[in-house]
């Protein structure tokens, strides 16, 4: 089943955030996309569904968790490129400009990462959900300099609210050694 509308809830306790996804599936018609512990102790509960569906299983895993709810979001529409981004299965065969967005949460950086994807002709290498970074999330693009330049601006505009923004960098031009290690 392909469903557009992608619904998360961070937690900042594994205990919580494993009740949290328990009732966010009980709660709506929607499939589980992610369920996992992340550094440092955080869990991340997706799903997806129709957007009704997925705002209301946000809602529940918001309840559940309550005090522990570190961030969470709903994009009715997501961008195609989110999914193979976020399991490193983007093949990048030409790196051009590079853009990064770092962010101090998962779901602030899936929201970067699809405000960036939907504004310019760019490609999302990947987007790294906590793993290994101190609960911190970040997410590679490549493109033209001036489509980085726009992705990576509006990446940082969709989340500037939420104050979840750790740093950024536009490289028009990186180095072919670099390439090896980013793809």
């Amino acid at each position: 089943m392909e469903y557009k509308a992608i619904g998360l809830v961070e937690t900042n306790s594994v205990a919580k955030g494993i009740h949290a996804a328990d009732d966010m599936l009980k709660t709506s018609d929607v499939e589980l996309i992610m369920a996992r512990p992340v550094c440092p102790g955080k869990y991340l509960a997706m799903i997806s569904g129709d957007v009704g569906s997925v705002q209301n299983s946000v809602e529940a895993g918001e309840n559940c968790a309550g005090e522990f709810v570190a961030d969470t979001f709903i994009i009715a529409n997501v961008h195609e490129s989110i999914f193979p981004a976020i399991n490193c299965a983007n093949q990048i065969l030409n790196m051009r400009a590079l853009g990064i967005i770092e962010t101090f949460s998962v779901a602030s950086c899936i929201l970067a990462s699809d405000a960036a994807a939907k504004s310019a002709d760019v490609d999302l290498i990947e987007l790294r959900c906590a793993t290994g970074l101190a609960g911190k999330s970040f997410i590679t693009l490549t493109g033209d300099i001036g489509s980085v330049d726009a992705a990576v601006s509006a990446g940082m505009d969709a989340i500037e609210s939420k104050g979840l923004i750790h740093s950024f960098a536009v490289i028009p031009a990186p180095s072919y050694e670099l390439h090896q290690w980013l793809v």
